[in-house]
């Protein structure tokens, strides 16, 4: 009852109601997660931002998140993406990813993150072009998608990224760990598909076997060209049919997923040479990185009128070149997030310039905020990831201060984080339980205040 009080008088003062479940009716329960709400809601001065922080931080183990154990007693950790019952491999790593820090002080934590990483392994090995999972074998969301999958595929879009999070995960788990458990046969299968996988997307040897057809009203939600999408002229990049927005490529070699495959290849390389004494696999994951960051050196980067060289967001190796960004992680703003060392490069800097523009078709401005959208939800809806990866990249206090605002003022009361917003109307939104974007705002505020920015953000009025 005291406890029901407190949030009472918590809403009154900001608006936001507590929107975490009952502690009986939380999936997951972590002491280090919960001690870390403790300590940084009682630092933080704004009560929106408090509260909200509150309820987004452990809304992926709150709600989400399904731990289970294999045949053998191992840790087998299912997470929905949040009102889609379903285990996107991009989602559930990014879910899990603002836990990680915490693994090395609560045991339970970091079984239940090595569990999704075994489940992740598996997934790969079931469909290596498949994106997303049932958990059951219930068969494809989509019954017309052709050609058919297993069953306990959910949609079988291929995209690179849906690779690249299961090692982005393991691989910051082992360091925060020092946990090599989850490195058995099923990273090595999963690793070994990884690479096959990204060898026959380069299409130095035709198109591959992979095609995906739908019938659908919506024309990014199928491939062109009988489900095989546009021709490319192979020039080592790997082709993505899919974005990570679920959306079909226009030029199949998608810039921001490329970047990601090299900073990940070289991931497992380490992982591969150091735990598992693998140098044959080593060594090829190291080669592909190599010629992919090759190819994007020479094929990635478009003279722009008023930007000067930036990075395009696709392109096909004839020389076309699409000039965008979305706001789904890899993008072309979320490039310095997901690897720091982009921070330095030039040619990004100026890229982040002209994906914040209304240079970029899919930036939008209004009443409401301006932020990068996409073509997924439709024309005008800004995602608030986009606005959580300006911060992430930002260098000054008041761009910084000013996303975090953003945040707070585009929630329409309800205490969470959405898939999108319209640029002049905030109420009017989707996905209310989208816990991806929830984590994501929970880590935001944490590395503002690692990195010294409490004072700022205790500013916000």
């Amino acid at each position: 009852m005291k406890t029901f009080l407190i949030a009472l008088a918590l809403a009154a003062t900001c608006g936001v109601p507590d929107r975490r479940p009952a502690p009986e009716n939380r999936l997951f329960v972590s002491k280090a997660v919960e001690k870390t709400i403790k300590q940084t809601s009682a630092r933080l001065e704004n009560p929106k931002l408090r509260q909200m922080f509150v309820n987004c931080f452990p809304n992926t183990l709150d709600t989400t998140v399904h731990l289970m154990e294999d045949s053998d007693g191992q840790p087998d950790t299912y997470v929905w993406t949040g009102d889609i019952p379903a285990m996107w491999l991009r989602d559930s790593g990014a879910q899990v990813w603002p836990y990680v820090p915490l693994c090395a002080d609560d045991p339970a934590l970091a079984r239940m993150i090595a569990g999704v990483i075994n489940r992740q392994f598996k997934l790969i090995a079931i469909d290596p072009y498949a994106n997303a999972f049932n958990m059951e074998p219930k068969g494809a969301a989509d019954k017309s998608d052709v050609p058919k999958a297993d069953p306990y595929v959910f949609e079988r879009k291929w995209e690179i990224d849906s690779h690249c999070y299961p090692i982005r995960l393991a691989y910051a788990y082992w360091k925060a760990t020092g946990d090599t458990s989850v490195f058995g046969d099923g990273w090595l299968k999963a690793i070994g598909l990884t690479l096959e996988v990204f060898r026959e997307q380069q299409r130095f040897d035709g198109p591959g076997g992979y095609t995906f057809l739908r019938t659908t009203d919506r024309q990014l939600d199928t491939k062109c060209v009988v489900g095989r999408g546009n021709p490319v002229k192979p020039c080592g990049l790997i082709a993505s049919a899919f974005r990570p927005s679920d959306d079909a490529t226009t030029f199949e070699f998608l810039v921001p997923s490329n970047f990601m495959a090299v900073n990940c290849l070289r991931k497992a390389a380490e992982i591969l040479s150091t735990v598992n004494g693998r140098l044959d696999l080593a060594s090829r994951c190291t080669a592909l990185a190599d010629e992919v960051a090759a190819a994007l050196k020479e094929h990635a980067i478009v003279q722009h009128p008023k930007y000067g060289p930036i990075y395009a967001y696709e392109v096909d190796g004839f020389g076309s070149a699409f000039l965008m960004d979305d706001a789904n992680i890899p993008s072309l703003l979320s490039l310095a997030y997901l690897d720091p060392a982009m921070a330095d490069d030039p040619v990004w800097r100026n890229t982040r310039r002209f994906v914040w523009s209304e240079d970029n078709p899919y930036f939008f401005r209004g009443k409401a905020g301006e932020g990068i959208g996409g073509p997924h939800i439709g024309i005008e809806n800004i995602w608030p990831m986009s606005i959580m990866m300006r911060a992430f990249t930002a260098s000054d206090d008041e761009e910084i201060k000013a996303c975090v605002v953003s945040l707070l003022n585009t929630d329409a009361g309800t205490g969470f984080i959405h898939e999108s917003f319209h640029k002049d109307d905030a109420s009017s939104f989707t996905r209310e339980w989208f816990a991806w974007q929830n984590s994501l705002f929970g880590e935001l505020i944490l590395k503002l205040i690692r990195d010294g920015k409490l004072e700022l953000l205790n500013s916000i009025e």
